[in-house]
């Protein structure tokens, strides 16, 4: 009896000398978690058996694996994720399924987004709009070039210098004098086909009575944006109040058109006081014509329409100035960056400027978690005792953040193990012992005369 008790101990400080043994190799493993031996005594269950009876050893009762959370550690690839409380990766190997705290993630040669076995992690993916397709998938960039828009809608805001008088040439509006006007500014529009373009507007203040009263004079790269052959401008009377306060663009009288005698077609106002709109026969996107210096000429963008929101401006005693300007086009952009939110919602940075949204990574949590199947490569597999995975995005429910540009290491405290080792490698002599005696008792009995 004594020669299998003392077997089972050993057996046992050996099986606990393996579990530490692993947690120490595996203490610089980014989203390890460490495990521990777990063991129970051995009793006979004979029928009448006393309650006095001796024990018959140990056995391993189970290898429990610890879901602590591990320290956050920043790296510089901006793929590079950590969860920052509860949940787990899901990953795909062609429909294999997978769960793993190891956020190390890249693209392939296809883009999709994957871990350093080449599983693909899943996510919610977008349509070409930018909105969430709400059906878990493989996350994948797209590392094409952004296709520009064109401007639609310029939203500003200026102050007016009430103070000011009509200027001496206000007559003759020329924009390369400056005394045919009193104040200007511009502002970068963009076409169809991503080209930029400058809208400069020139404020002429109104004669006595009409104090109130501005002339706004329209150029784009300093050009009728109708007719890129003339240089005479779109204009409206911008209205101000006796408060200052902006009123009703309305538009007055355009210059002639060349080509087709009489006024032009007036741009519609539009919505509520402050916004007119620039239809789009308002605008031939234009560049330098090659063939006559100084000249342009259209440049083959399809024209569109633009809607000026100038709510916010006023007609203070104060120097001219532009309080707020946004204006919603951009040119054609490249790749040049991801960035990934604690939410997981993935954004791709372009060189315009711009940013679009590229998808966002889902997690899962079990109610049981220590119920998982290691499956090797720091991933674990769904199993009956784990029970089924619940999925949402980071930061939803009892789902933890998401931490880009980081990893999260190993939870294996090394002094603690060290000090495993040593009681573990006490009890497998302590157990050695134990038959070295038992062998000693035997051979003398065997020695009996």
């Amino acid at each position: 009896m004594s020669f299998n008790i003392g077997l089972s101990g050993m057996r046992a400080a050996s099986k606990d000398l393996n579990v530490t043994g692993n947690n120490i190799a595996n203490a610089g493993t980014a989203g390890f978690k460490q495990s521990r031996a777990e063991f129970a005594d051995v009793y006979a269950a004979n029928m009448g058996t006393g309650k006095n009876q001796v024990g018959s050893g140990v056995l391993l009762a189970n290898v429990s694996q610890q879901f602590s959370q591990g320290n956050i550690n920043y790296t510089q690839n901006a793929l590079d994720l950590a969860i920052n409380g509860n949940g787990f990766f899901i990953t795909s190997n062609n429909g294999e399924i997978s769960y793993t705290r190891a956020g190390y993630f890249g693209t392939d040669r296809e883009g999709y987004v994957v871990n350093n076995m080449g599983n693909r992690l899943q996510g919610y993916s977008v349509d070409g709009a930018g909105n969430r397709i709400m059906v878990q998938s493989d996350l994948r960039i797209q590392s094409g070039q952004q296709e520009p828009r064109a401007t639609s809608s310029v939203v500003q805001s200026y102050n007016l210098d009430s103070t000011q008088t009509r200027p001496a040439n206000a007559a003759v509006f020329n924009p390369e004098d400056p005394l045919s006007y009193n104040s200007s500014t511009s502002t970068n529009i963009y076409d169809a086909q991503g080209n930029p373009h400058v809208m400069t507007q020139y404020f002429v203040k109104s004669a006595p009575p009409a104090t109130n009263e501005w002339a706004m004079h329209v150029l784009i790269d300093g050009v009728n944006p109708r007719d890129p052959s003339s240089t005479q401008p779109f204009s409206y009377n911008v209205n101000f109040n006796a408060a200052g306060q902006f009123a009703t663009p309305a538009f007055t009288a355009m210059q002639a058109d060349p080509l087709n005698p009489g006024p032009l077609e007036a741009p519609a106002v539009t919505g509520e006081n402050g916004t007119l709109s620039f239809g789009a026969a308002d605008w031939t996107p234009a560049e330098p014509n090659p063939a006559v210096p100084g000249s342009m000429v259209a440049n083959g963008a399809a024209n569109s329409a633009i809607v000026f929101d100038m709510r916010g401006s006023s007609q203070y005693a104060s120097s001219f100035g532009v309080n707020s300007l946004s204006q919603d086009g951009y040119t054609t952009g490249l790749l040049a960056g991801l960035e990934i939110d604690d939410s997981g919602v993935i954004f791709a940075r372009y060189t315009n400027g711009q940013s679009k949204i590229q998808g966002q990574v889902l997690l899962a949590n079990f109610a049981n978690v220590q119920g998982l199947t290691p499956a090797g490569k720091t991933a674990w597999t769904q199993s009956f005792a784990s029970g089924e995975p619940v999925i949402g995005t980071p930061r939803s429910s009892t789902m933890g953040a998401l931490q880009s540009g980081a990893l999260e290491d190993s939870n294996v405290e090394l002094s603690d193990q060290l000090v495993n080792l040593i009681v573990a490698q006490r009890n497998y002599q302590a157990n050695a012992k134990t038959i070295e005696t038992e062998s000693a008792i035997t051979q003398t009995i065997i020695n009996l005369r």
